[in-house]
């Protein structure tokens, strides 16, 4: 790998990753062929978020966050931070005070695949972040890494520029060339939805507007009127 800082990398369109954000983990998820979806061990330390934006990519050690503080020079205004690191790490790699610093830059989260620390001044600063751990253990600040290279986190390759959707379901990745495409499918997953949801709310059966019914016949499930029929 190469130890480098990447400044200036390629993104999708602001409103296309507005739409994605809006839209949610799950319909996201959906609608890209459910595909992208971070392992559930990356989990939010809030409630309520709800996030999407351009992916600035880190690759560190583990137990050393130096190349998360070089990756807040590159920060543009609706990037996501998304910290790899290169074998399993449970120290807490990023507080507060590196909050405070992306925060000034205009980032909308943080993607770590190890822990973090002062949580609860984190959740009182409104800055989102979805972690693997929880944990004080300090870092070091000695071992080279990468800055917008391509990473592996939670079974995803991610590129530098992918888009992030993130909320209380979890973390899905777009690949930055896919993001138009997969922001129309959701929009008509949306209205899909919406039609659904006023025949559910008028009493009618999933099971059977979806179908159901006869797969499960096909099935070999039988109703009957007694569990000793």
């Amino acid at each position: 790998m190469d130890h480098v800082v990447v400044r200036t990398i390629d993104r999708a369109d602001p409103q296309t990753i507005a739409e994605l954000g809006t839209a949610g983990v799950a319909t996201v998820h959906e609608a890209a062929g459910k595909t992208g979806l971070l392992d559930p061990g990356i989990r939010p330390i809030q409630d309520g978020a709800r996030i999407g934006g351009s992916a600035v990519t880190v690759s560190c050690a583990p137990g050393d966050n130096i190349m998360i503080h070089a990756a807040v020079e590159v920060v543009h205004e609706g990037d996501v931070l998304v910290v790899a690191t290169t074998a399993p790490a449970t120290h807490g790699m990023f507080g507060e005070l590196l909050a405070v610093s992306l925060q000034a830059r205009g980032c909308r989260g943080l993607i770590i695949d190890a822990g973090v620390r002062d949580v609860a001044d984190l959740r009182e600063m409104g800055f989102p972040v979805w972690s693997r751990y929880v944990h004080a253990q300090g870092t070091d600040k000695a071992v080279r890494g990468s800055v917008n290279m391509p990473i592996d986190l939670g079974g995803l390759s991610i590129d530098p520029g992918d888009v992030v959707v993130a909320d209380d379901d979890g973390v899905v990745v777009v690949p930055r060339a896919r993001a138009d495409d997969v922001r129309r499918a959701a929009e008509q997953r949306i209205a899909d939805e919406e039609a659904t949801r006023s025949r559910l709310a008028a009493g009618e059966l999933g099971v059977d507007f979806y179908g159901l019914r006869s797969r499960l016949q096909d099935l070999g499930v039988r109703w009957v009127d007694s569990d000793d029929a």
